[in-house]
């Protein structure tokens, strides 16, 4: 697919501009009304294959939990091993289209590799995630950052005061869960591991707070979130942060969800997924 389709369709994903805008300029790109439509066919997410790990498998309990935030309660998702035992907590961070079945099936994913993972909904201020995409998208600029950030904050609190929790705790984000799981390495000087996929960086000068393991995942082809690359990795450097960066060549923005069709990418998905439980399984197990 044409690079400046895919690159329109971030912009949309990403900037305040309306479905209207966004289909007359993908018409333009395409030509035509029917081979947009086709293009957009392959970009945007799909929910039916989001279940990797069966909600109902017999290795997991998964509940819907909720928790106290910064002048809201707050709803999550969370899946752990059924046997009895204690675990690694992760914060499970989504996107800007909120807590979607992809997500949960990433919290999963981890309860599977043995953790205790939840997964906060960032729109539980405003009722939860809604089920349309749009919807959702539009409802993140209403997000206050201050209590947004301490309403993830008490997330890891949260897992830390349940019973099946070994005290250490860890993030995973994705694009915009990516850089609220920078935030958070930023301000929890508790957090052992935080894994950020395509994430936008905090301040250079935040960087020297940073406590935990850092795991950073980018796409090659992701010129938006790249450009803040050069600065993190410097102040990482500067302040002796442990960290890991890789950059997967040639993939796009959010290659891991596979709900999100031509941006996907399984070779890349599979070995930053390896990659992620390997730091997990080092720091916080």
């Amino acid at each position: 697919m044409d690079q400046k389709i895919i690159n329109l369709y971030d912009e949309y994903t990403h900037k305040p501009l309306s479905r209207k805008q966004f289909m007359n300029r993908l018409i333009k790109l395409t030509g035509s009304a029917a081979m947009a439509v086709s293009a957009l066919s392959v970009l945007e997410v799909g929910y039916a294959n989001a279940e990797t790990v069966s909600e109902q498998d017999n290795d997991l309990i998964t509940e819907e939990i909720t928790y106290a935030g910064d002048g809201c309660t707050m709803k999550g998702y969370l899946a752990k091993p059924r046997n009895s035992g204690k675990f690694g907590s992760v914060v499970v961070i989504h996107e800007n289209r909120g807590l979607n079945p992809h997500i949960k099936d990433i919290t999963r994913r981890l309860a599977k590799a043995g953790f205790m993972a939840m997964a906060p909904d960032a729109l539980s201020p405003f009722g939860g995630t809604p089920a349309d995409t749009d919807t959702a998208r539009g409802m993140f600029s209403k997000i206050e950052a201050p209590k947004n950030l301490n309403n993830f904050l008490n997330a890891l609190d949260y897992l830390k005061s349940r019973k099946e929790s070994n005290g250490k705790t860890a993030c995973v984000g994705f694009c915009w869960g990516g850089r609220m799981t920078n935030l958070l390495a930023v301000n929890s000087a508790s957090l052992n591991a935080a894994v950020a996929y395509y994430g936008g960086q905090p301040d250079a000068a935040d960087v020297p707070k940073i406590k935990a393991k850092l795991m950073l995942h980018y796409a090659g082809l992701d010129e938006r979130v790249n450009a803040g690359i050069p600065a993190y990795e410097a102040a990482l450097k500067s302040a002796g942060t442990g960290y890991q960066l890789f950059i997967y060549e040639g993939v796009q923005h959010a290659f891991n969800n596979d709900t999100g069709g031509e941006r996907y990418n399984a070779e890349a998905a599979k070995l930053a997924w390896e990659r992620t439980l390997e730091l997990f399984n080092k720091t916080i197990k």
